[in-house]
């Protein structure tokens, strides 16, 4: 069995989709029409003259349609710059043409320029930066240091109660900046420092220099001697061996517990 379609007729025998058809085209004919008649009208309302009565009130004279249309060739010619791409052929000819944009790369040269270059240590030996002249090496003049370190490690170790540990202090000191602190050296395999006590006033990595009462700046090497710090009655001892390191460098270091520790 083949089914056989069969087309919906009125009762004029036409089709109800194309009369629907017929209806919008020729509506839209219709609106087309009326569009392209206002054109006109507008077009010739622009280009027609002025009557008689409005030439003395506007001040303005009336020109020919040719006249009109050169006046406007003129000024907009005058007017609008011309393109300088009208013409694709020659801009295509023999030119490279950018069909991808990136954002360009800002050039890191001028910032390294603007950064103000340091000096090197050759150049701070050579000024004496890190020399303490004899006129400022006196002992009271660093007291107040010690009270600003003394203040500092108390506010680090939490306030420093006598119900805390001593590891907790310990592994507090270990990363902690010691100018400012009074140091004793408590053992040394060369006899003449034992017993050297003085404000730490500069940490190298591999030396300490201490003013000491007698106003004498003494510089003690951290290898080999032990030495001891007090602070409201906590005494730590530290292994300058193991603490062959900038007070920078110290801070980010992780120290590994041992039982036994040798000069």
């Amino acid at each position: 069995m083949v089914a056989k379609k069969t087309a919906i007729q009125d009762g004029d025998g036409h089709n109800p989709r194309w009369r629907r058809r017929e209806v919008l085209r020729c509506t839209l004919a219709d609106r087309v029409t009326s569009v392209v008649r206002a054109l006109h009208v507008s077009e010739a309302l622009v280009r027609a003259t002025i009557p008689q009565d409005l030439v003395k009130v506007l001040c303005v004279e009336s020109r020919t349609r040719y006249k009109a249309e050169a006046f406007t060739q003129a000024f907009l010619k005058n007017s609008i710059k011309p393109s300088s791409y009208h013409n694709l052929k020659t801009m295509l000819t023999h030119k490279a043409v950018v069909l991808g944009y990136a954002r360009p790369k800002k050039d890191k040269s001028k910032r390294k320029r603007k950064r103000a270059k340091g000096l090197n240590a050759r150049q701070k030996r050579a000024m004496k930066i890190f020399q303490i002249k004899p006129e400022h090496q006196r002992y009271e003049l660093f007291l107040p240091l010690h009270e600003l370190w003394r203040q500092y490690v108390i506010d680090l170790c939490n306030g420093l109660k006598p119900t805390c540990s001593p590891q907790f202090v310990q592994q507090k000191l270990l990363k902690a900046d010691f100018h400012g602190a009074i140091i004793t050296v408590v053992r040394s395999k060369c006899p003449s420092y034992v017993g050297a006590t003085g404000i730490l006033v500069q940490e190298f990595k591999h030396i300490f220099k201490i003013i000491t009462k007698e106003d004498k700046l003494k510089v003690i090497p951290k290898r080999n001697s032990v030495f001891a710090v007090e602070v409201n009655g906590f005494v730590s001892h530290i292994y300058g061996s193991k603490f062959e390191q900038r007070a920078s460098e110290r801070s980010a270091k992780k120290f590994k517990v041992r039982g036994t520790i040798d000069l």
